[in-house]
């Protein structure tokens, strides 16, 4: 049976909890993911896992915070201008995109002040381990799906999602 190598893509349905058994993601009820093994499109730690698997093949995984999205970064929480926000009325919590030189960037706003605002740029899933079940439904040399803004990530949602730069399904194709 063949098994899977870089440069070809996967077909992978999956479960992504954290250790306390809540559910952040999984493929159930969509079309599997679809990423080119060693694309640099899904966490380094995830694309390691399906290496060497053969079709139908499941694997059950455990990837440390450093493996998937790294730690929470102090220097990934910013302060800016309260009047950068031009009277628009926030709450601490909530999620805003901001302009950066590589497109836009989601931040959640985690204080806000009279004068000042904080927001933390860390990927929601930062600091966290997290535990994989999955299963490789398919292997091909070239992508098989094509959905969003046209790149081959599995994401069903618009294309502005789409290039959030990096986990199974949810915002990762990097387009």
């Amino acid at each position: 049976m063949e098994k899977i190598h870089t440069g070809q893509f996967a077909q992978v349905h999956y479960t992504g909890k954290l250790v306390d058994g809540t559910v952040f993601d999984s493929s159930e009820g969509r079309q599997p993911l679809e990423f080119q093994v060693g694309g640099g499109q899904v966490i380094p730690g995830f694309d390691q896992a399906v290496r060497g698997m053969e079709v139908n093949e499941e694997k059950k995984f455990t990837l440390t915070s450093n493996e998937a999205y790294g730690p929470v970064r102090d220097d990934l929480k910013k302060d800016f201008p309260r009047d950068m926000l031009g009277g628009q009325e926030v709450t601490e919590g909530q999620e805003l995109w901001f302009k950066s030189p590589q497109g836009p960037v989601p931040g959640k706003i985690i204080t806000l002040k009279p004068d000042t605002f904080t927001v933390d740029f860390n990927h929601p899933l930062a600091g966290q381990d997290l535990e994989f079940s999955i299963k490789l439904v398919g292997i091909s040399n070239a992508p098989t799906q094509v959905q969003g803004c046209g790149c081959s990530c599995s994401s069903e949602s618009d294309s502005s999602s789409c290039g959030g730069g990096g986990g199974c399904g949810s915002s990762s194709c990097g387009c």
